[in-house]
């Protein structure tokens, strides 16, 4: 069905009310999208909470590698619902990334990469979530932090010619120090500022699209606007993040915290069983399935860089894989494939892991590069074969 513009043409003058006019309240949408499309709300949700709670946090944090992980037991222990604000921060990211993962494996499954700049855009967010995470965890200077930075910088040294310059300007130092922890601290306060300022532009590029639906077709013509049809649902499901995230800090604050970490850094003793957060065990896995370090970063690298790719497939008019069977059928063993990647990184560097880890690896990017081109170029094919001209 049509509906009208009801909103008074003089606030539609205005820039940011015209925004927010087009982007949240008159959107055109089509009428049977799911709540699977609510996760962009979802994002911008723990989105504000991350910033709110960062910029709280900032408040009482001192980057300094003496006093740091003091600062992070003054501010549970001392400072009015500090732990709460903490655990908040922590877990809300938690579950920031599983928002992002399901809006990824969301996209692929119903190919809404026609928007080449969408998706570029989306992914350069997820690779800017993940620096801005990855320095966050070594602010509080534990164990699992220090030696995660560590390993983690230590990688860049591979890079032939210039790997030992790189390292050295990363950490500032020597070794990983107090100027690696300020650098990284002014890093984490800044990214996602422009993390937030690259989703303003994502959600920009979103209205020069045609949205898709749960059947794949772009009907122009059965679409309703998104306020209030679907705030409402969005308002549903923040307030059913709000509860999980309210559950899990309240009652299991540490689920997804490493023991490790609650000891304060010491250079002189290794952890038995080096690992990130539970979100990068996935790249983890990639990396150390590569037996060359050098070999493991460019798996690591293209393992994210694999997803800008996607875009040189050949559109077609069915955005959705549930009418092709094979496109299907792959889609879903990637996503299970993330899934085990993530559970064999959560698992020390020995047989039988490493071997898994090196099959499942392969599997990963062969389905990229040959299965899903190979499925879609195919099934594009049919598609055209049995297309019929509208009279």
């Amino acid at each position: 069905m049509l509906y009208k513009n009801h909103w008074p043409s003089e606030r539609k003058s205005h820039f940011i009310l015209k925004f927010i006019n087009k982007a949240f309240i008159e959107l055109p949408l089509p009428s049977n999208i799911n709540y699977y499309w609510n996760l962009g709300s979802l994002l911008s949700f723990c989105l504000i909470i991350q910033l709110i709670t960062g910029i709280l946090l900032a408040m009482h944090y001192c980057p300094e590698i003496i006093h740091s992980f003091d600062s992070i037991a003054h501010i549970e222990r001392n400072i009015y619902s500090g732990h709460m604000l903490r655990n908040i921060h922590a877990n809300s990211a938690s579950i920031f990334f599983l928002c992002v993962y399901l809006h990824i494996s969301r996209n692929i499954y119903h190919i809404t990469w026609s928007n080449k700049i969408t998706w570029s855009l989306g992914i350069t967010i997820y690779l800017t979530m993940i620096i801005t995470a990855f320095v966050g965890y070594v602010l509080p200077w534990g164990q699992m932090s220090f030696w995660a930075a560590t390993v983690i910088t230590n990688l860049f040294s591979a890079i032939p010619y210039i790997g030992n310059f790189v390292v050295l300007w990363i950490w500032g130092s020597f070794s990983v120090s107090n100027p690696t922890l300020n650098r990284f601290y002014s890093l984490h306060y800044l990214l996602p500022f422009i993390l937030t300022s690259l989703i303003i532009i994502h959600i920009l590029a979103l209205q020069t699209e045609h949205h898709t639906n749960p059947i794949g077709n772009q009907s122009e013509i059965d679409q309703i606007p998104f306020h209030q049809y679907f705030t409402t649902k969005d308002i549903q499901t923040i307030i059913l993040i709000s509860i999980v995230i309210f559950f899990i800090t309240t009652t299991i604050p540490h689920t997804f915290s490493d023991p490790e970490n609650f000891i304060k850094a010491n250079p002189l003793i290794t952890p038995t069983h080096i690992q990130p957060e539970w979100y990068f065990l996935f790249a983890y896995s990639i990396l150390r399935s590569i037996p060359n370090k050098l070999g493991g970063i460019i798996a690591l690298i293209s393992s994210i860089i694999i997803l800008y790719l996607i875009l040189l497939l050949k559109q077609n008019n069915i955005k959705t894989t549930n009418h092709r069977p094979n496109l299907k059928l792959t889609t879903w063993l990637l996503s299970i494939t993330f899934i085990l990647l993530t559970w064999i990184g959560s698992k020390p560097a020995e047989p039988p892991y490493t071997t898994l880890s090196l099959i499942i690896t392969a599997w990963y990017f062969t389905s990229f590069l040959i299965f899903i081109p190979l499925h879609s170029n195919k099934e594009n094919k049919i598609i055209y074969m049995h297309k019929t001209p509208l009279t």
